[in-house]
């Protein structure tokens, strides 16, 4: 028996020191995921601690059918998700299609080929309008189709292909922004 094996069984019996080394194991990266869906790491630790709850309480749903890393970064993304409609639903004064023109890039000029790091690019995501960030997460990182993503976030197919363009646009701007201060 595999230790993840092992780790996991220990998870089904609610073995607290196998939940903690399964969490240990899988926070950075999870981390990471719920990062690109939030504005900050205080808000993205909530989201991927809610996610974690919903992991260990259904841990045993788990059918081992799959990648268990997978089954978890699932259940994260829709934790984000989930956490983004809340916030929608709260501020629902806060509509993505209202972004003026002006708050978009006009000059569709490419950004020069610098290399920035990753630390710069996430930066640059969590800058992003949130419906913007949705569509963009699900587009490029978790390769959802157009006509997924507008089931998922509640929005039509060109609504969703309309916020991919216009993201891009914004971190390009943004990334612009960043190699200009760099100079």
């Amino acid at each position: 028996m595999s230790i993840e094996t092992k780790i996991l069984e220990g998870c089904v019996n609610d073995e607290r020191g196998a939940q903690e080394q399964l969490y240990r194991h899988f926070a950075p990266t999870m981390l990471g995921i719920c990062l690109r869906y939030t504005k900050s790491y205080d808000e993205a630790s909530d989201v991927m601690q809610e996610g974690f709850i919903k992991v260990f309480g259904n841990i045993k749903r788990f059918r081992q059918e799959g990648s268990f890393e997978g089954w978890i970064k699932r259940i994260m993304v829709n934790t984000a998700l989930n956490h983004y409609h809340k916030a929608q639903k709260l501020n629902s004064h806060r509509n993505i299609d209202e972004v003026r023109e002006t708050d978009i890039i006009e000059d569709d000029a490419p950004v020069t080929k610098t290399r920035f790091s990753q630390k710069e690019m996430l930066d640059a995501i969590q800058k992003l309008p949130q419906g913007y960030s949705s569509v963009f997460n699900l587009y490029v990182f978790e390769k959802y189709k157009h006509k997924d993503i507008a089931e998922i976030l509640n929005i039509s197919v060109n609504t969703s292909k309309s916020q991919l363009s216009k993201a891009r646009i914004y971190l390009k701007k943004l990334l612009a922004q960043i190699e200009k201060e760099r100079k």
